[in-house]
């Protein structure tokens, strides 16, 4: 089929530095491409107008919203089907699990096809799956495919009530142009984490296994990429430990400076873990783009990090909280650059056969064209 269908991609946030796969899928992605955002419903238009257009309906929807706490609220569904229908939508693409839950009752007034993308939070996040279950079981029965972003969460969503055959494994992929492979061959010990200071990554469990490295290697050095709620905890945890010398908080930085720190790294590290409320991974695209660059990765076999690493390959998996093991990993790698460069080549050519951008790409616009045809 041709490439002018109309796609309509909603999202949570209008921008979000950690979701850049949500930013590839709308400058990738084939179609006439049309985003709404504003939350688990979107409360805005592709133009940044408000979706629901009259005032007395605008006012009903916040009372109902704001006051009464209500998930169905009729006039926004029905503003959101009007804008399906004005602007001949053939297929929606809804980001995260909630936001498809959400607008399941809009696309099916609006005879549109239903694809929802999970991510991570939207799967495992316990508050999210008690919150949203009914309608969670009217997404998945409506829905005409549902993307999980590793094998584990395949399985999840499966126990959660999705069909089966309606499951596609299509994790966030990686621009292996953008990301080529470094040469780390002279590498100082110096380690790199990018992420959010949130349970789920564990900062504080990193920043112990490093002392541990420290211990044995007073000159390795640590950078850790990234804010969050834990970023202050994560400080303090440096300072009791010592360690003001050898781990630099940066706060968050863009993909540019990032870039230029990997060419200096002889590993990337990440310890994430199953948070309290059970939040997990998805597939944690630096992961993936510290493959890609050619560093070994030492992480946790954590989610999609499992199916992203393969232990002993293309970097060290440990179990979780296992800070020793943690620790034990990067001494090795500290200890050899050469394993070091033989593993990281070894995750350029996984990314390159199994994460490549453009195929994960080309994978979600099949999807797409066989929704559109099979309504």
């Amino acid at each position: 089929m041709s490439e002018s269908y109309n796609l309509c991609i909603i999202k949570p946030n209008k921008s979000a530095f950690s979701e850049t796969f949500i930013q590839e899928h709308i400058i990738r992605l084939a179609g006439n491409k049309k985003v709404l955002y504003g939350g688990a419903f979107p409360v805005y238009d592709h133009e940044d107008k408000f979706l629901i257009k009259s005032k007395l309906s605008l006012l009903s929807y916040l009372v109902q919203k704001k006051l009464l706490g209500k998930k169905s609220i009729g006039v926004r569904t029905n503003a959101l089907r009007d804008y399906f229908t004005i602007n001949k939508i053939d297929v929606v693409l809804a980001e995260y699990g909630m936001v498809g839950a959400m607008v399941t009752e809009a696309c099916r007034l609006a005879g549109v096809p239903l694809i929802i993308h999970f991510h991570g939070a939207d799967a495992y996040y316990k508050r999210n799956i008690d919150e949203y279950a009914e309608l969670y079981k009217k997404a998945f029965a409506y829905a005409s495919a549902i993307i999980a972003v590793s094998k584990d969460m395949v399985s999840k969503l499966i126990s959660l009530g999705a069909p089966a055959d309606k499951i596609f494994n299509a994790s966030c992929g990686v621009d292996i142009i953008t990301f080529p492979q470094l040469d780390i061959s002279n590498s100082k010990k110096d380690f790199l984490f990018v992420g959010r200071f949130v349970e789920k990554k564990s900062p504080q469990s990193l920043v112990k296994a490093f002392k541990l490295v420290v211990d044995k290697f007073p000159d390795a050095k640590l950078w850790m990429v990234g804010g969050g709620p834990l970023f202050e905890e994560t400080k303090e945890l440096i300072i009791d430990l010592g360690l003001g010398n050898n781990i630099t908080l940066t706060g968050v930085l863009k993909t540019a400076q990032i870039k230029e720190l990997m060419k200096q790294m002889r590993c990337f590290v990440q310890h994430s873990v199953t948070a309290a409320n059970g939040d997990s991974e998805g597939t944690p695209v630096t992961v993936l783009e510290a493959a890609s660059s050619g560093l070994p990765v030492v992480a946790t076999g954590h989610t999609g990090i499992k199916d992203a690493v393969i232990d002993g390959v293309t970097g060290f998996l440990v179990d979780e909280f296992d800070i020793n093991g943690m620790a034990e990993k990067m001494i090795v790698l500290a200890q050899s650059p050469q394993l070091a460069v033989q593993l990281g080549k070894a995750g350029r050519e996984h990314m390159i056969n199994n994460y490549q951008m453009d195929d994960r790409i080309n994978l979600l616009n099949k999807i797409i064209k066989d929704s559109i045809v099979k309504r």
